[in-house]
């Protein structure tokens, strides 16, 4: 359960500055609040139920154009498109303070945690999917001067409804000079690409054995220059090989370090669970894995986990990821989203693989229970080093 008053302040102190504002993600309902609440939203200005939008394929949808300063405090879509995979082919960029390049670019599903493409009901602290296909996120996203929200439709059909409410404040006075803007981006390797296929399981001594110790070859999560903190990871995982995917480690590199500060033991404990995840979908607060599947050739996984508990600070740049499989012998498909809080301005994103590659796929990368052979092009990764 949630203690009780449980306020996580990922951006500033709880309490007001004298001059500035209360930017915190739950403010003091006790205190009169000072700034003024705003709804984006696709309602019906004629006051009839013609309550959504229509996207036609390659179009984009604009749904927030608002001037600060303030906070957007919470996001709601829910989308009717029967084009399969869907999820992947809608595209979310949010942009700050006017910035040229999205400081959020994601397909729409990933953003929310449905990294395979498909609704399924989970919640967390900060994200969720209720029903019916419901998509749900409270992250506190301030801006200084302007903020921008648009919806991208890259499918071959159009959205033929696309519903939103998105709520922000704006204040009287400036924000804090020392608050941070979020930041999400998207990943993916389809395949990861193992450094052999001529292994029986994991406890094989040809790659039980093999160290890494600096990262080499990792899943990427997310690269960032400049200042600010790590908040969290939604993943996504489509086994290609049989036998347990989740060997790697977690492994974030802060200001240029050589060898990891903070290194993990294995993905489920990254993700807070234990022993493969105990065969059974489970969702908390903070983490979980609201999708846990077979561990054969083809198993579907969907995992989150975030550190308001403990944001990880970088004052230059970080790099997190994780092994896919022990020292990367494995070559299952990797989805992500990383989000995290910094000043602007930020590093550029890799570019988005083209749609056709974003849709999860089995590969032909050979090993147990895979019986091709591992091709050499890597035409669908963005997530390694």
């Amino acid at each position: 359960m949630v203690k009780q008053g449980l306020i996580y302040s990922v951006i500033a102190a709880s309490c007001c500055i004298a001059g500035a504002q209360n930017v915190s993600w739950q403010p003091d309902v006790t205190r009169q609040q000072t700034y003024v609440p705003h709804r984006a939203s696709r309602s019906d200005t004629k006051g009839a139920n013609e309550d959504y939008r229509r996207v036609e394929p390659g179009k984009t949808l604009t749904v927030l154009n608002a001037d600060g300063p303030g906070t957007i405090s919470h996001i709601w879509f829910t989308i009717a498109d029967s084009e399969p995979y869907s999820l992947k082919r809608i595209v979310l960029r949010i942009y700050w303070d006017g910035e040229s390049t999205p400081s959020v670019e994601t397909p729409i599903g990933d953003f929310f945690g449905l990294g395979l493409g498909e609704y399924y009901n989970w919640q967390s602290e900060m994200l969720s999917v209720g029903s019916d296909k419901s998509l749900n996120c409270f992250f506190p996203m301030p801006f200084r001067h302007h903020a921008r929200i648009t919806i991208s439709n890259e499918g071959a059909q159009p959205i033929h409804s696309f519903y939103y409410n998105i709520d922000y404040r704006t204040y009287p006075n400036p924000l804090p000079p020392d608050v941070l803007y979020f930041h999400a981006e998207y990943r993916q390797a389809q395949p990861n690409r193992g450094w052999t296929n001529r292994w029986t399981g994991n406890g094989d001594p040809l790659v039980n054995d093999k160290a890494n110790l600096d990262g080499k070859d990792n899943y990427v999560w997310m690269r960032a220059k400049g200042h600010g903190q790590f908040v969290g990871v939604t993943m996504s995982v489509l086994q290609n090989q049989d036998g347990w995917w989740g060997e790697g480690d977690d492994m974030f590199f802060i200001d240029g370090e050589k060898k990891p500060p903070i290194a993990g033991t294995g993905s489920e404990d990254y993700f807070l669970g234990a022993w493969d995840f105990g065969g059974k979908p489970f969702s908390y607060a903070l983490y979980g894995a609201p999708v846990v599947g077979k561990e054969l050739a083809g198993g579907r996984w969907s995992l989150y986990r975030f550190h308001l508990d403990s944001p990880i600070p970088f004052k230059k740049s970080l790099k997190a990821g994780i092994e896919h499989g022990n020292a990367n012998h494995r070559s299952d498909n990797f989805y992500s989203v990383a989000y995290w809080y910094q000043a602007e301005p930020h590093a550029p994103f890799p570019a988005l693989p083209p749609v056709e590659m974003r849709l999860p796929k089995l590969q032909p990368v050979g090993g147990p229970g895979n019986s091709a052979p591992q091709p050499s092009a890597d035409p669908a990764s963005t997530g390694s080093n």
